[in-house]
């Protein structure tokens, strides 16, 4: 039990070598990208909602 353990350790090391980890101006880049259109893709839905309370509003009280 203890070698299967073992050598599954010893692989995932030799597979993290293996990975071909991005540099720290992709890194900066891509989170820059994933806070961008976080943020675009809640203001859309904060204004739908927005437009969806009125109308909801004029129309049912």
């Amino acid at each position: 039990m203890f070698a299967k353990i073992s050598s599954f350790l010893q692989e995932s090391k030799q597979e993290l070598v293996r990975v071909n980890w991005p540099t720290r101006q992709e890194t900066i880049r891509l989170t820059i990208v994933v806070i961008l259109i976080s943020l675009l893709i809640s203001f859309f839905l904060g204004a739908l909602d927005f437009i969806f309370t009125y109308l909801l509003e004029l129309f049912l009280l």
